[in-house]
């Protein structure tokens, strides 16, 4: 069976993303910040045995450091960051620790999470790091201004993940930056387009569809390209 690390998987996308990858014959390793308190994982994991659930804050590197040592000998086919936070934010409303709170999770953790479990994807099969950004991130996009913590974070993301897409190149790892659009979630709410089913088995599929050849990419859920 291969295998797919996925952080942030007690709800929304990091949940589906655990019960499709399961489902489809794959060994998951479910991240969260609070395993006892993930009720909704720990029901999907009842009905698939291939689901191994573990605590992990990603914004602490002491948790990523053990999780990654006690992992080291398990080869990890893709790697999913998807663990994210939005903090509201506006023109002269700013609060700057929610603004670092938010680097730190939306930027440096899914850096020092694919560096701490670089070992298990040079061992893995396939060979695939992905980080669910968001279409805000793009500044080539930004029409409207505001959300300037959340923007800012994602923005800064992307430029993470375009920089490892060239250094991963020869150590034969591809990279995908994805949007999964405007999804029915907490963070999404539910005035938007699509249901996290919808937006997951899109995603996967062009997880699937990524290779050496075409890694790098910052697409969408359906495989829209996305100036930067």
């Amino acid at each position: 069976m291969k295998t797919v690390l996925i952080t942030g998987s007690n709800r929304g996308l990091g949940l589906e993303f655990a019960k499709c990858y399961s489902e489809n014959n794959y060994n998951v390793i479910a991240c969260c910040r609070n395993k006892d308190a993930a009720s909704d994982l720990h029901s999907l994991s009842k009905k698939h045995d291939s689901i191994q659930m573990y605590s992990l804050d990603v914004s602490d590197t002491v948790q990523i450091k053990a999780l990654s040592n006690s992992l080291q000998s398990q080869p990890i086919d893709i790697l999913i960051n998807n663990a994210g936070i939005y903090r509201p934010s506006t023109l002269g409303d700013i609060d700057k620790d929610d603004w670092m709170d938010s680097f730190l999770v939306n930027t440096i953790a899914p850096y020092e999470i694919i560096q701490n479990f670089l070992p298990n994807l040079l061992i893995g099969e396939s060979k695939k790091v992905v980080s669910i950004t968001s279409k805000m991130g793009s500044i080539d996009d930004n029409t409207s201004g505001g959300s300037y913590i959340y923007r800012s974070s994602k923005t800064a993301l992307n430029s993470m993940m375009r920089s490892l897409s060239h250094d991963l190149l020869g150590q034969g790892i591809s990279t995908l930056t994805l949007h999964p659009g405007w999804v029915k979630t907490d963070m999404g709410g539910q005035g938007a387009w699509i249901d996290a089913n919808e937006s997951v088995e899109g995603m996967i599929n062009q997880i699937e569809n990524l290779s050496i050849n075409n890694s790098g990419l910052y697409i969408d859920y359906a495989g829209k390209s996305i100036n930067w």
